[in-house]
Parts: C-alpha cells; structure tokens; sequence
C-alpha cells in the first residue's frame, strides 16, 4: 500500500555532544567536500514532505541548511529518543522517518524501503536491521506513539532497542548492504571512509 509522501515528515539527528569526536560538531564536518549532514538532506528529501534537523548547538551554524531547526525539550541530551520526541512533537504528519547526521552512504531508496516496510507490515515501528542486529536510528515511525515515547523518557529511560521492542515493529532487514549504515563517531571514522571514498574512485576507471 503506497503512503501519500504529504503524510511524511522527516527528522535529522544532529543533537549529539560528539564526545568521540572531540566535541567537534560531526553534521558540519566535511566528507568529500561537503558537509557532512548535507548527504541525509539529500536522502531524506527523496521521501518526506517535510524535513526538519533536530540540533542542541551550533543553531546559527546549520540555518545555512535552509530547514526548520528544532531542539530537545531539555538540556539533558537525552539521546535520540529526545530528538525523535521532539519532532512528533512538532509535526502533523502520520509518520516520522529518522535518519543520523553522520551516515553518508545512505540514500533514499534505503529510506524508502523502510516506509513501505511499515505499511506492508501494518506495523508502528520499522527498523533497519542487519540480520543479527538493529541499526536503531533508521526507522520509520508513526507519530501516534508519541505519548508512548513521552512515557518512556519519563521514566529515565534512554536506550532506543528497549523501547523498540516494546512496539508493534517490523525488522527491516539490509544483511548484505548494512556498511552503509556506517556512522562517523570518530576523526578515524572519517579518515576510514574518506579513504575507501578515493580507493572506489580509482578502480571505478
């Protein structure tokens, strides 16, 4: 069953402190020459119809993106959870897909794949998964579990898989593609990929 794309809302998540990076911002940092969130805009813009950035820092810094920005509604950094709350909170749309700042290699198909997921499944929750774990930060969500989530960080809970698995949820399953779920935590992250970038480069000829 096909989802009208005007019932989709998407959020980015750039809210983190970045401790494994030095504290250095990770969405505006460059890989490949761009910066580095500029890869999930261009991935979630191929789904949703609207896109909204979840950040706690650096506001002036990511308006040059030219998308509403929205923050936690505390100063805890909660963690993702915070952020997805957030924006159920600040959006009409039936579903919410979610997406880190810091996985360039995913593009919108994989998105996609996770929206039909869902209303194949009839399900609440679809999560991308390996085979043999989640990758808990890609998901499409209908947004009517927000009082659901609000519970749940209400209780001092952060740990996204906990509150996954309490839901109707559908496991997506990428076994075979799930590198590109690769996230930059790390300046070696970054190193790592940038390059695998210039080695795929060179035996692309």
């Amino acid at each position: 069953m096909a989802i009208d794309r005007k019932t989709i809302s998407g959020v980015i998540l750039a809210g983190g402190q970045a401790k494994r990076m030095n504290y250095q911002d990770k969405g505006l940092l460059n890989y490949k020459d761009k910066p580095i969130i500029s890869y999930a805009i261009s991935a979630m813009s191929g789904v949703v119809g609207e896109l909204k950035i979840n950040v706690n820092h650096n506001l002036a810094a990511y308006k040059q993106f030219n998308l509403p920005l929205i923050t936690d509604l505390n100063n805890n950094y909660d963690g993702p959870l915070a952020g997805i709350l957030s924006a159920m909170n600040q959006t009409n749309g039936e579903i919410l897909v979610v997406m880190p700042c810091d996985s360039p290699l995913v593009s919108y198909c994989h998105l996609q794949r996770l929206i039909n997921a869902l209303a194949d499944h009839d399900a609440d929750i679809a999560v991308a998964s390996d085979g043999t774990q989640l990758h808990s930060v890609f998901l499409a969500i209908k947004t009517k579990l927000k009082n659901n989530l609000e519970n749940y960080l209400g209780t001092n809970q952060k740990k996204v898989s906990i509150w996954l698995e309490q839901q109707n949820l559908v496991k997506v399953n990428f076994k075979g593609t799930a590198d590109i779920f690769f996230n930059i935590n790390t300046a070696d992250d970054l190193q790592k990929l940038e390059l695998q970038s210039l080695t795929n480069e060179r035996t692309d000829f």
